[in-house]
């Protein structure tokens, strides 16, 4: 029977249990870290419109990253090891799981942010769908927060869990509408290489999504090897945490930039041309993907008349001629 919806901090754990759980949250914290750093690094290769999401994804690995950090402290400071090294068992107040949601509740509705940012709306639906989408990813933490508290205290029975589980579905449910939504409007819009990115993120973030509530649900069977089935949790939520957030967050980058040369490209731009003076000022400069230079506009000066014709002098102060 389940003794406690938050197991994971009053278990007793193996040596190597314990390990590999500090191996994750390390793994974790360096990984989330270097993808927020790309993000920040790369970020003014992005279209003033599109550059958004770069922020979210920064924005969201570095808390994530602080998130680790805590969780780290929390299992290196938290835990006792027995006189021969063999167990590890959990101070009284440690907290592991609980900390994981403080996170997702910030994170999760800034996912929702980092989505809608590339995708083409209007501006009345990019609205519709970024207050729903965020109340959905928050409310769908909160509830999935509320079964572990409750579930905690629950002692013989399961029933705070399943019913927050529930409620929280409802909200993931309406999270794979707006993100449907948000492709259907995009895909027609934007060219192919974009379109696949756009939809391989959704795909991957989805996906791993459906693993979060497996390992929600780990308490209700885990009372014949809790330290295997804490362990097994923990594992599964840091690798989804580094597949929704750094994996997530790197494909959606990819959608900005193309989507950015493409506007250069229908602006005037390209590799092997520089954008014309009726470029807009939002389209960013030299695009690289995956090590292949894909833009190249070179903007004029703000002061540039509209419409600038033969001669035009371009932002690195050469003229160009307009074709």
């Amino acid at each position: 029977m389940l003794t406690s919806a938050e197991f994971t901090a009053t278990t007793t754990y193996t040596a190597a249990q314990y390990h590999l759980v500090l191996y994750g949250f390390v793994v974790a914290l360096f990984a989330l870290f270097a993808t927020g750093l790309y993000g920040a690094s790369t970020r003014n290769e992005v279209a003033r419109q599109y550059r958004g999401a770069a922020v979210a994804s920064t924005a969201i690995c570095w808390v994530a990253s602080l998130a680790y950090l805590a969780l780290l402290l929390e299992w290196v400071l938290g835990f006792t090891a027995s006189a021969d090294g063999s167990t590890y068992t959990p101070d009284p107040g440690t907290v592991v799981t609980e900390l994981r949601y403080m996170d997702w509740s910030v994170t999760v509705p800034m996912l929702v942010c980092e989505l809608l940012a590339v995708a083409v709306l209007t501006r009345a639906q990019a609205l519709r769908w970024r207050t729903v989408g965020i109340a959905s990813a928050f409310l769908m933490i909160a509830t999935g927060y509320l079964g572990v508290v409750y579930g905690a205290g629950g002692g013989s029975t399961t029933a705070a869990l399943w019913v927050w589980g529930a409620i929280s579905t409802v909200f993931f449910v309406v999270l794979y509408v707006v993100a449907w939504q948000a492709y259907r409007a995009t895909a027609p819009a934007v060219g192919d290489e974009a379109r696949t990115s756009y939809r391989n993120a959704l795909v991957l973030l989805f996906s791993v999504f459906g693993a979060y509530p497996l390992a929600y649900l780990v308490p209700v069977w885990a009372s014949s090897n809790p330290g295997a089935w804490g362990t097994t949790e923990q594992l599964v939520f840091t690798f989804a945490d580094i597949a929704a957030k750094a994996g997530f967050g790197v494909l959606i980058h990819k959608v900005a930039k193309l989507r950015t040369a493409e506007d250069a490209r229908r602006a005037g731009g390209g590799a092997d041309e520089a954008v014309a003076s009726t470029a807009p000022d939002s389209v960013a400069g030299v695009v690289w993907i995956s090590g292949e230079l894909v833009s190249t506009p070179r903007l004029v000066s703000a002061e540039a008349p509209v419409g600038a014709g033969a001669g035009a002098p371009s932002a690195n102060g050469h003229r160009q001629t307009r074709r």
